[in-house]
């Protein structure tokens, strides 16, 4: 780690859910992994401040001890140019080449880095074309190498470089050749690519590293972490999976979010959780005037000059008496944010969270109860695992999930976290209009019944822990009238379709914090698009209800009908969505909170198929 060079940029938004810890980021010249926390340089990782979020990391496997959540290491914004080759250029993620072994486009030689056959070649003023070359190419002077396309991974978030040697030769063994990826084909796929030794002549196509034939083709999982530079204590007895490089299933963000929500009673008390990151070591008066002075010296506590220190000390105390018994009530963490929108009380309102109550949508007032419009709110997102193979949206909730790939080589003490400022329209459904069309509708036991068999059937599939009760009837009807509403409030909103995201409240009568039934759409980027006011100005009455008119109209018929419409999750294989598809319903990773499952469009509106279950019925 002494050695370090910039090699390229990414936004704060993709190091939560597109490249975090763990995560291969594919460079336009080589290709890197992102290293774990125990690597990160916390000088320029600033603390953020959410309790709830912080209580509910708590509470997962192996978390327990952390103590904050920090934002990824930022450069300095103290000058407009910083030269590459100051110390303040190379602030950013820690990363290291992987895979360790790379091709050679000319002569065909595949080979590890660590062979001495390779040299890095670094551009101070173009991190980005940063690249190693062969330098002993027979074939060409010095050509760039590049990533070898095979890795090895498994379903315990193990990741690994392909057993080349292993699997040319069968077996392990002695044989140093020198190994030749050859293309025998135009097409490209696995049974065109061979791997050829050299030395004893073996050969074998990469075709049987992949499916039933990789039984005997791959060894099982050493249990690698090459983000944290060490293998795995437990042995793992999982077989090694071939992926490709940059495939979408090679990491998954195990994350958990929460909306910053008024809960102070006073300015000094929400100051003080602004800055409790530094506060909480105050463990006597005496403490904390010491650490007073030394902050009030570097002017980091200039918000609480107004108060004594005295007050200040006692709102310590009582934040300090009161936060464990807080964090064990209640880790649920919508349960208190549906109680503030429901509510909609505007004297809450403070710098970090705005909104307003307005009437239900014009010609909907049956279905919905309000609408509140967030002119202002903050989300904090926390990263605390990943996966690999499976998906996180495989499981029920995150609870379930028995296998993540850890973020360092210790249990940590703080996670990667960021924060989002934006904007978004609550809408509240009706209650009365709920349990009316359940107790009307005779199509829903069956529809019941059979959501239950399709998701036992998918997890068994699985291999997934069984589950008592899947999301019922009302998720799914919101759920599906959330994914509706974003696809047209998207196309005059300003923001992209993939800058929207949902946020579901659904909860029976007679579920615990029962009944809930309303959806959050709201700005999810962090980065360029920040608030623009557009999404907020369609929550007013006249426009959402013309909106809402014209969603329910694009989900009459799709564009896949009649297949779309047809669709049963229990037919072929099985899936956990009914009449949806990605030309109706299904919306950008980065904006649904379930993976596109638990959908279907003939809950809101007749279907070619279904007429009856249908929510949205003008009487």
């Amino acid at each position: 780690m002494s050695n370090k060079n910039k090699v390229g940029e990414l936004r704060p938004s993709q190091i939560m859910y597109s490249f975090g810890i763990g995560a291969v980021v594919d460079l336009p010249n080589m290709s890197v992994i992102v290293m774990g926390l125990d690597d990160w340089d916390t000088q320029y990782a600033t603390p953020i401040g959410e309790e709830r979020l912080l209580a509910k990391v708590r509470s997962q496997p192996h978390l327990q001890q952390v103590s904050h959540l920090r934002q990824a290491p930022l450069k300095p914004n103290t000058e407009t140019f910083i030269n590459p080759f100051d110390e303040n250029s190379r602030v950013g993620l820690p990363v290291s080449p992987f895979p360790t072994w790379v091709l050679c486009p000319e002569c065909r030689l595949i080979a590890s880095l660590a062979s001495g056959l390779f040299q890095i070649k670094v551009n101070f003023y173009r991190p980005e074309e940063t690249h190693y070359k062969h330098t002993t190419c027979p074939r060409a002077k010095a050509p760039t190498v590049i990533p070898a396309r095979f890795l090895a991974a498994c379903t315990k978030g193990h990741l690994d470089d392909f057993p080349w040697m292993y699997f040319v030769h069968q077996t392990n063994t002695d044989c140093n050749g020198i190994l030749k990826l050859e293309e025998r084909g135009v097409s490209g796929t696995a049974a065109d690519v061979w791997i050829r030794c050299e030395e004893c002549g073996k050969s074998r196509s990469m075709s049987q590293s992949f499916g039933d034939l990789a039984r005997n083709s791959m060894p099982k999982c050493r249990g690698r972490q090459p983000h944290l530079r060490n293998f795995d204590e437990d042995e793992c007895d999982e077989q090694m999976k071939t992926i490709l490089l940059g495939a979408s299933n090679s990491w998954f963000a195990v994350a958990l979010s929460a909306l910053s929500i008024p809960k102070f009673s006073s300015e000094l008390t929400r100051l003080i959780e602004k800055r409790w990151h530094i506060l909480q070591n105050a463990n006597s008066l005496e403490t904390f005037q010491a650490i007073y002075q030394v902050l009030q010296a570097t002017g980091q506590l200039s918000e609480l000059y107004k108060y004594s220190q005295e007050k200040i000390w006692l709102e310590i105390e009582k934040k300090r008496n009161g936060q464990e018994q807080e964090q064990n009530v209640n880790k649920d963490l919508k349960t208190p944010e549906w109680e503030v929108f429901s509510v909609a009380d505007k004297t809450n309102n403070n710098s970090d969270f705005q909104l307003e109550s307005v009437a239900a949508p014009k010609n909907y007032e049956r279905f919905f109860e309000k609408v509140v419009l967030i002119e202002k709110m903050r989300e904090v997102r926390a990263l605390i695992g990943f996966t690999r193979i499976e998906s996180p949206y495989d499981y029920q909730e995150q609870e379930e999930l028995l296998e993540w790939g850890r973020l360092s080589r210790n249990d940590p003490r703080w996670v990667p976290a960021s924060e989002i400022r934006g904007e978004g329209i609550f809408i509240q459904f009706s209650e009365k209009a709920l349990l009316k069309w359940e107790k009307e509708n005779s199509l829903l036991d069956e529809y019941k019944k059979k959501n239950f068999e399709a998701s036992s059937k998918w997890r068994q599939a699985r291999n997934l822990p069984p589950q008592l009760d899947p999301p019922g009837w009302r998720y799914s009807l919101i759920h599906s009238f959330s994914h509706a509403l974003m696809r047209q409030l998207a196309i005059e909103c300003g923001y992209g379709a993939a800058s929207l995201r949902e946020r579901i409240y659904a909860k029976t009568p007679e579920e615990e914090n029962g009944p809930m039934a309303g959806v959050l759409i709201y700005t999810a980027s962090p980065d360029s698009e920040g608030t623009l006011g557009g999404l907020v100005s369609l929550g007013e009455p006249d426009k959402l209800g013309r909106h809402i008119e014209q969603a329910l109209e694009q989900m009459r018929l799709c564009a896949s009908d009649p297949l779309c419409a047809e669709h049963d999750p229990l037919q072929g294989n099985v899936s956990l969505h009914w009449a949806a598809c990605h030309a109706c319903l299904f919306s950008p990773e980065t904006s649904c909170e379930r993976g596109n499952k638990y959908l279907d469009r003939s809950l809101l509106i007749p279907s070619v198929k279904t007429a009856g279950l249908a929510f949205f019925v003008v009487e």
